[in-house]
């Protein structure tokens, strides 16, 4: 879960994907994607979730569209998303969301 995310609002890109049968690079080229959007302007967290059946859904907060648009069009990201297309995902859907209220829960620490 992202750590310390600010008041709404600010800005969810929920991608969903059914991936391809094997890897072909995408692990590595999941985690430099990872490493490369924790570093971009505006980016405040990601949550990513996968199944046995390549069904995943990954959602990235950010704190504006300006943001998401500089990342979108990242030269790297260019790449990865091309590659997307071409080698790793069966199909992809792509949604971006203003978040309004945020909610937080932790049971953590307690008996």
């Amino acid at each position: 879960m992202p750590n310390a995310m600010p008041r709404p609002p600010y800005w969810a890109v929920i991608f969903s994907s059914l991936r391809r049968d094997g890897d072909n690079g995408y692990a590595e080229m999941a985690d430099r994607m990872v490493r490369l959007a924790e570093v971009q302007p505006g980016f405040l967290g990601a949550e990513s979730s996968r199944d046995a059946q390549g069904f995943g859904i990954t959602v990235s907060y950010w704190e504006s569209v300006e943001a998401i648009a500089a990342w979108r069009a990242n030269a790297e990201h260019l790449v990865a998303q091309k590659l997307g297309r071409e080698v790793w995902y069966e199909r992809f859907s792509l949604k971006v969301a203003r978040v309004e209220r945020a909610y937080d829960f932790s049971n953590e620490g307690t008996e």
